[in-house]
């Protein structure tokens, strides 16, 4: 009994560790580091595309999200300003011309459907149930990794992935608003920083 109880404390324990290894192997760069940087005030920010499987390796693994039909965006955040910021009203969409794209909530990836891909040879069924394959979707990267800051202190920079279902567009950028200041409740302008080096 005492193990039965014991048991999910030490799942949990396992998950956490392993989340907090996964999470040291990724490292992002200064903001103005990246070609495709814009400042709103004294608030920079940067948004990244992760396309290739070079590109998605460090921050995901073997799962690249762009095969299950998922761009993921990585945005990184600095507050140079002497206010804190309130992000947890903030709205961020893929525009490219034409259409628009909502993030998709990190919890409802694991309930994604992956594009199917057509069968070409005949179809064999096994004469009793197999299981059945894990949504790779499901992955506790793409959680850990996600954008989950509400509040941006000053002089703190605060970073995560969004993601997308589109493929990455041409001349697409990332709309940013319902950024507030948390004295004044002032939304800041809205921000749209491109994903393509000028």
């Amino acid at each position: 009994m005492r193990l039965a109880r014991k048991y999910p404390i030490l799942v949990l324990c396992a998950a956490a560790v392993a989340a907090a290894w996964a999470q040291e192997g990724f490292k992002h760069g200064a903001v103005a580091s990246y070609p495709s940087h814009q400042n709103l005030g004294k608030l920079k920010i940067a948004a990244v595309k992760y396309e290739s499987d070079e590109e998605t390796r460090p921050a995901f693994g073997k799962l690249n999200p762009n095969e299950h039909g998922f761009l993921p965006v990585l945005l990184i955040f600095e507050n140079t300003s002497d206010q804190t910021l309130l992000l947890d009203r903030m709205r961020v969409t893929y525009q490219y011309p034409g259409a628009e794209v909502r993030a998709t909530p990190p919890g409802d990836l694991a309930y994604s459907q992956s594009p199917k891909k057509p069968r070409t040879g005949p179809e064999y069924r096994a004469p009793f149930p197999l299981p059945k394959k894990k949504n790779p979707m499901a992955a506790v990267e793409l959680q850990t990794r996600a954008f989950g800051a509400k509040t941006l202190l000053k002089g703190e920079t605060a970073s995560g992935f969004f993601y997308f279902e589109t493929r990455h567009y041409r001349r697409a950028v990332i709309y940013i608003t319902g950024i507030r200041e948390a004295i004044t409740g002032k939304e800041l302008f809205y921000a749209e920083v491109p994903l393509d080096t000028p």
